[in-house]
């Protein structure tokens, strides 16, 4: 199958948003999904991007049943580890269904390694989700530690009522 691999632009933000959400579907989570194609243009197009993202383009002849030729997407941002210093996070990859199996997926994780070691980061690193066999399996294939599971690392979060409440904290209190 013939693919490209390129870095997004802000025209792609409704086909990384579709994929988005059926990611969040795949993970029984379409609920959570609160951002917009708009948001994805603010945040990752704007004059300070929060992230970056590549998408994968098929040619004509090879779209999906439903017309796409945008058919996977990586998204990450960096971060700062105080131990190996400048990092960078893979939020999501996705591949729509259909195309699995033809190397689009390790194309994209590779790419991202690559930006990686150009920006000199010490690691890349991401999250799978427990039940997640096919991804967790993936991605231990290509090198990757559970961390969970060899260094009792756990990720932790605060958002909604918890987030309020933590930043309206007096740091005297």
């Amino acid at each position: 199958m013939d693919f490209t691999v390129r870095a997004a632009t802000k025209e792609d933000c409704k086909d990384i948003w579709r994929m988005i959400t059926e990611l969040a579907v795949y993970e029984k989570m379409a609920d959570q999904v609160k951002i917009s194609p708009e948001d994805l243009e603010r945040d990752g197009f704007g004059q300070n991007p929060l992230f970056e993202c590549l998408v994968v383009e098929v040619p004509e002849e090879q779209k999906s049943t439903d017309g796409f030729i945008v058919v996977g997407y990586a998204l990450y941002f960096y971060t700062y580890s105080t131990w190996t210093g400048v990092c960078v996070h893979l939020e999501d990859l996705y591949v729509m269904p259909h195309f699995r199996g033809n190397g689009i997926g390790k194309s994209l994780l590779s790419k991202v390694a690559q930006i990686a070691k150009q920006k000199q980061c010490a690691r890349l690193q991401l999250c799978a989700l427990e039940w997640n066999t096919p991804s967790r399996d993936f991605y231990a294939y290509k090198g990757a530690q559970d961390l969970t599971a060899t260094e009792g690392w756990h990720m932790l979060r605060f958002d909604g009522h918890t987030l309020d409440s933590l930043a309206q904290e007096d740091a005297k209190g």
